[in-house]
């Protein structure tokens, strides 16, 4: 039982930082419904939801059970001389669960301080003797993407559909585009992400307003729901539930996912650098 839980670890470490290691083969792709997201992807500009210095630390566990840990760090950076803003993620795999199962993954990515464009994406990762590094440069004029594999020594260009994303940007894009005031519940939202040679459509629905309990006290949060397809990891295409702040910086609080083994949850462990007040709850 352990050792299948331990295996599985490697897919929990990116449930926060990109969402999945996992999941872009394994997101939904059914048509979205009629309900249009450019009414909940604001194209005018919100009230800015992060900066350069922000970071973040992600506790992965299994009931009490520590398995992971992930951080997500953003700064300034130059990209073929133009201003832009990087940010790396970082996530492994710590004590008893390291010793049954290494990780060691390494994401980053270049983007536009405007809008959000990303130039170029790394994946470096080592999941129990499973290796993969690759480099990914956008070009969006000719909406190309140039994936070149550094383990197999291959080069390959690809088409990318609009606004694309990749596994790091989208994180920023959507909490920089998301209309958190406005959007209903029931109402879904959809952002392309291009992942490894291949494009996605990468929908999630909106559950509605709750409050959750955190390490930092009581925090409103938005409840969403990612839509992946179910198989030999997941129950069913609903098995995971997001929590964000209902504040300006839409910081991701928990992610929960239901597996063939039980449920394990990432949790916000430590924060800092945040573009607006982290609002918490003060009962009277």
């Amino acid at each position: 039982m352990l050792l299948r839980i331990f295996a599985i670890m490697k897919f929990q470490i990116w449930l926060w930082v990109g969402f999945f290691t996992y999941a872009p083969p394994l997101f939904a792709q059914e048509t979205p419904p009629p309900r249009s997201s450019q009414s909940i992807i604001a194209k005018s500009l919100l009230k800015p939801a992060f900066k350069a210095g922000e970071w973040f630390s992600f506790r992965i566990h299994y009931g009490i059970f520590n398995a992971s840990y992930a951080t997500l760090e953003l700064t300034e950076s130059l990209w073929n001389g133009q201003p832009v803003l990087y940010a790396k993620g970082i996530g492994r795999t710590i004590g008893l669960a390291r010793l049954f199962f290494k990780v060691d993954d390494y994401y980053s990515s270049y983007f536009t301080k405007d809008d959000n464009r990303p130039f170029h994406f790394i994946r470096n990762i080592n999941e129990g003797g499973y290796k993969k590094h690759l480099t990914i440069d956008f070009d969006h004029t000719t909406k190309q993407a140039t994936v070149i594999d550094l383990l197999k020594e291959t080069t390959g260009v690809f088409s990318t559909d609009s606004e694309i994303q990749d596994l790091i940007s989208f994180v920023y894009y959507l909490r920089k585009h998301l209309d958190i005031y406005s959007i209903k519940k029931d109402e879904f939202v959809v952002v392309n992400l291009f992942f490894d040679s291949e494009n996605y459509a990468f929908k999630f629905k909106f559950l509605g307003r709750e409050m959750i309990k955190t390490k930092f006290g009581k925090v409103n949060a938005l409840k969403f729901r990612p839509y992946v397809q179910s198989g030999r990891v997941f129950k069913s295409s609903e098995s995971i539930t997001l929590w964000v702040s209902s504040d300006d910086n839409k910081i991701p609080l928990r992610l929960q996912a239901d597996l063939s083994v039980g449920s394990i949850t990432a949790d916000l462990d430590a924060f800092k650098g945040l573009k607006n007040p982290f609002e918490i709850v003060v009962e009277k």
